[in-house]
């Protein structure tokens, strides 16, 4: 079995996404799709906003990189199973948020945009 490694992303943002806001990024779930060119963590929390668990936690199921371990922890915590939650935090090297979904959900955005 291979150990499993992480990629940390690079700290440069997509350009286009430079000045986009949080209530940018709500006001784009009256869409039938998220926007165009945003990175797999926040269109995962984009389906999870749209009531996709399912969807958001395909796209980041299967990656390994530090964010989307991040967002796979939350989408646990949604899910209401604590100790696979805790698991993926721990991968992500992060603390389980002490807050609501809906408070989590909005520094995850405001984090990864």
């Amino acid at each position: 079995m291979y150990p499993f490694i992480f990629f940390h992303r690079n700290n440069q943002r997509n350009s286009v996404f430079l000045n986009m806001k949080n209530n940018d990024f709500q006001a784009t779930l009256s869409n039938h799709a998220p926007p165009a060119g945003i990175s797999i963590p926040l269109e995962a929390l984009w389906w999870e906003a749209k009531g996709n668990w399912e969807k958001a936690h395909q796209l980041v199921d299967h990656l390994e990189d530090y964010d989307s371990a991040h967002i796979h922890g939350y989408l646990h915590r949604v899910e209401g199973d604590l100790w696979n939650a805790q698991y993926w935090y721990n991968r992500a090297k992060q603390v389980v948020f002490k807050g609501t979904l809906k408070e989590e959900w909005h520094y995850l955005v405001d984090k990864y945009l």
